[in-house]
């Protein structure tokens, strides 16, 4: 019998819920939208809500399409979450840094999932389980060393080590976002100076974009330009190309990975961003480390989250007990 899985992933804005198979295919989505009223309980109660009515949903989804077959209703076998925030994927709960969502931190995901529904749960960070859905069913898949960077709001990271995924002795590991490149540097919104999204980030591309032309008020409008061959366009991204292969760089010396996988909207890009941004990096790192590096753009778009959730539940049952 086949095993399916609940996959959840938390947004600053929306929950989005899928039923994922133990192939990583996602056979039903929904989608919630969250008001950030400012009470941790606002985002759980939607998301037990939400749970509760994609069981149904999949009961009625077993019987339409096993109908007349006599093969037995997979069973749900587990939930697993991606989650905005600093999470303690240990502990399956959120930590002291609740990201975007007012009331968040502290919230016991895990716990109360497991009251409410009997099922083995696991939580953790929203970009490590990106970079896990691609390894399982995405991009990624055949790699065992990954750099993945996902460039939206602020910079989100993932690190695949010997096919494992980096998680330190938390889960906190992989917050790329928040490694100092500029010593003395802007003020980050979690409080540090000089991190990398303040530079590498689609935001900060967009506040230096704005200084030059209000209409690049967003990338679409930006890069649209740039491949229209207007020369200012195309500076502002080459400037802020830089900042992004500086610091991928550092991770190239670090991880030594095979693939170097960018995930966000603007990966989208191949020849504005990705196969420039491959020079620039082949261009700063030391010859070894260049010799075979990849470079490639996700590809699972919203369904890297729920994925990602599902395998590192899968990852985590395997090792560990209390799941």
């Amino acid at each position: 019998m086949s095993r399916n899985y609940i996959g959840a992933d938390i947004g600053g804005t929306s929950i989005k819920l899928g039923i994922v198979t133990d192939t990583g295919e996602v056979v039903l989505r929904r989608e919630i939208e969250h008001n950030q009223g400012g009470r941790k309980d606002d985002v759980m109660e939607l998301l037990v809500a939400g749970i509760r009515s994609m069981i149904v949903e999949y009961g009625s989804y077993c019987e339409e399409h096993e109908q007349g077959t006599g093969a037995e209703q997979p069973v749900l076998s587990g939930i697993g979450v991606s989650a905005a925030g600093c999470i303690n994927s240990r502990k399956g709960c959120v930590a002291g840094n609740g990201g975007n969502i007012p009331g968040w931190a502290g919230t016991e995901v895990c716990g109360i999932l497991r009251e409410e529904f009997g099922l083995p749960a696991a939580l953790a960070n929203d970009a490590n389980c990106a970079v896990l859905g691609e390894l399982w069913a995405g991009a990624a898949r055949g790699y065992t060393d990954v750099v993945g960077v996902t460039l939206g709001t602020g910079v989100g990271g993932g690190i695949i080590t010997g096919g494992r995924l980096l998680e330190g002795s938390r889960g906190y590991a992989g917050e790329i976002g928040h490694f100092p490149t500029h010593a003395g540097g802007e003020r980050c919104v979690c409080g540090l100076e000089g991190c990398y999204e303040r530079y590498a980030s689609t935001s900060a591309l967009i506040r230096r974009s704005v200084e030059k032309n209000t209409e690049w008020n967003n990338g679409r409008k930006l890069f649209s330009d740039a491949a229209g061959g207007d020369a200012e366009a195309l500076g502002v991204i080459d400037r802020w190309l830089d900042e992004v292969a500086s610091g991928i760089a550092g991770f190239v010396h670090i991880f030594d990975p095979q693939l170097i996988l960018i995930g966000g909207g603007v990966s989208r890009q191949e020849e504005l961003l990705i196969q420039p941004l491959r020079d620039r990096v082949l261009t700063l790192v030391m010859s070894d480390f260049a010799d075979g590096l990849e470079f490639k753009a996700a590809t699972l778009g919203n369904d890297a989250g729920m994925v990602g959730a599902v395998y590192y539940l899968l990852s985590r049952e395997s090792v560990d007990e209390r799941i």
